[in-house]
């Protein structure tokens, strides 16, 4: 049992971590070709960066919802449901993402200005997001197809079409920041423009696979129409708490970016770089995690309660063991990352501190990721992560952030510090959930449809 827990988990960790760590790599070129254009610009892509990252969490939130239940099905070998699954998220993804990108693209400076007041900031990152609001339909279609692809494990193929896109990212980075090959060089506005075009050839691909490579389940917009309420009414009652959770804890954690952002660019770019050390230093706790999440899911799914219960438990030991990689990786880090940093003095000095913080800030990040979207999740237990995380984000971590930035006027460090709190206030209502076993269920129902059988294959 010990030998198939490792062997699967391993099987599922490696191609995730690899994406994860690509998808880091990205990130952190931008910060690196942007440290030699210039402050501003790295800061500006950061804030505006925050909308992204709140979009993510979306797509995230529906493909956990497809996720979950995909797993559970593809566990029991019915391929209907999934299919169904598919469409129902995808049909979620696009309706967010037309309203979100029509608002991106037409009042980039509305959106700027949530962030920062700085005039130069506003300039900046209003010519990223307009840019980059083209790009976030594709997204929310390759988000969806390759969430469920992962669920039934084909974690492989969703590994090379995001090597594909990554480093094309990458290339044109540079050629349009530093206006390589005749391009014009157009700094952070080409930065957007590089994610457009690697998006663009990803959902192609994601095409390419749902033709050649992937018979039984493919991107087919038809999966859009299939109709099954009972599903539906799964999928709502599973994702949209997920959705909703992701989506508190993104926006709310976005609010930190606004805080820093009133205390000054100094700290905007300090935390731009941080943002990307971090970035790398949980993406094995964070692939573990939703390895895990796939693989109980599986497990639920046949039924085996007793399985799943022992592979929970060993997935929690083993995302402790990545978290303290993770705050290791971030400490080794630091000297290289202050070497390199082209940043003012007080920046700088915010660097340094920040980064420390955030050596053991991973342990908890780690341990509570795996828990609420991992564990819990497989299991459909998604409302008690959007419960904790609300209360103790917009409950105990804004509002502390705040009163200590603006009413109190503590330093830039001290707020950074208590912000960094958020995650080991929860820890102790994560653990007694997990402790409960109340996360343990079998979540699909029999005869949804004519049953249709999943050829052995993977």
């Amino acid at each position: 049992m010990k030998d198939r827990f490792y062997s699967q988990i391993i099987k599922l960790v490696v191609p995730i971590v690899i994406q994860n760590l690509l998808s880091a790599a990205v990130n952190s070129a931008d910060v690196v070709m942007l440290n030699y254009v210039g402050q501003s610009s790295i800061s500006a892509v950061s804030l505006a960066s925050n909308y992204a990252s709140v979009l993510f969490m979306v797509y995230y939130g529906l493909g956990t919802g497809a996720t979950l239940l995909c797993a559970q099905y593809w566990g029991k070998r019915e391929l209907q449901p999934i299919r169904a699954v598919e469409g129902i998220a995808m049909r979620f993804s696009l309706l967010i993402t037309v309203f979100f990108s029509g608002f991106a693209f037409f009042a980039p400076e509305l959106m700027m200005k949530v962030f920062t007041n700085d005039v130069e900031l506003i300039r900046i990152g209003a010519g990223y997001l307009r840019v980059m609001s083209l790009t976030y339909l594709c997204w929310s279609i390759i988000e969806i197809y390759l969430a469920v692809l992962r669920s039934i494990g084909k974690v492989t193929i969703s590994m090379i079409l995001n090597i594909i896109a990554f480093s094309l990212n990458i290339f044109l980075n540079a050629v349009f920041i530093f206006g390589l090959f005749g391009a014009p060089q157009l700094g952070a506005t080409g930065v957007a423009i590089a994610t457009a075009i690697s998006r663009i050839v990803e959902l192609l691909g994601c095409i390419l696979v749902s033709l050649v490579f992937s018979k039984d389940l493919k991107l087919n917009p038809a999966y859009m129409f299939i109709r099954n309420n009972l599903l539906l009414k799964d999928f709502v009652k599973l994702s949209l708490p997920a959705l909703g959770n992701d989506i508190s804890w993104s926006v709310a954690f976005s609010m930190y970016s606004v805080i820093l952002g009133h205390l000054g660019s100094d700290a905007v770019a300090a935390n731009s770089l941080v943002v990307v050390v971090r970035n790398f230093g949980t993406v094995l706790c964070f692939g573990t995690a939703s390895a895990g999440g796939i693989l109980l899911g599986n497990v639920m799914g046949e039924g085996d309660m007793e399985r799943a219960k022992e592979y929970g438990s060993k997935l929690l030991k083993l995302t402790v063991i990545t978290g303290a990689i993770g705050g290791v990786l971030i400490l080794i880090a630091t000297p290289f990352v202050l070497r390199f940093a082209s940043l003012s003095d007080t920046a700088m000095h915010y660097l340094k501190y920040m980064l420390l913080i955030n050596t053991y800030y991973v342990m908890g990040a780690a341990v509570n990721t795996t828990l609420i979207a991992g564990v819990f999740r497989a299991g459909g237990d998604t409302r008690f992560g959007l419960i904790c995380d609300t209360v103790d984000m917009w409950c105990y971590a804004v509002p502390l952030g705040f009163i200590a930035a603006f009413v109190f006027k503590l330093p830039v460090l001290v707020v950074y510090f208590l912000l960094c709190t958020d995650e080991f206030v929860k820890w102790p209502w994560v653990i007694k959930r997990y402790r409960s076993g109340k996360w343990l269920q079998n979540i699909t129902r029999d005869n949804l449809f004519t049953q249709e059988k999943c050829s052995e294959q993977n």
